[in-house]
């Protein structure tokens, strides 16, 4: 076996682990766009947007200040 057979040899084996390797990459990639599209669609159905978050707070800290405002009527003075 002469020094080019050798140098053919690993050049194969180094560019079979690279294609490879480039491979599994462009499958990552495909799997990461389609699971990226499925979460576009899923975020507005599953989350709140901040509008309604700022709506509901406001409502909540307005049940609160009126409760507050009995508790505050109610105390005893000693």
């Amino acid at each position: 076996m002469d020094n080019q057979d050798l140098i053919n040899l690993v050049m194969g084996c180094v560019l079979t682990v690279l294609g490879w390797f480039a491979r599994e990459l462009w499958s990552a990639v495909k799997e990461l766009k389609i699971d990226l599209a499925n979460l576009r669609v899923e975020i507005p159905t599953k989350y709140l947007h901040k509008d309604e978050y700022r709506e509901d707070m406001r409502e909540i800290k307005n049940m609160l200040g009126r409760i507050f405002d009995k508790i505050d009527g109610k105390v005893d003075k000693s």
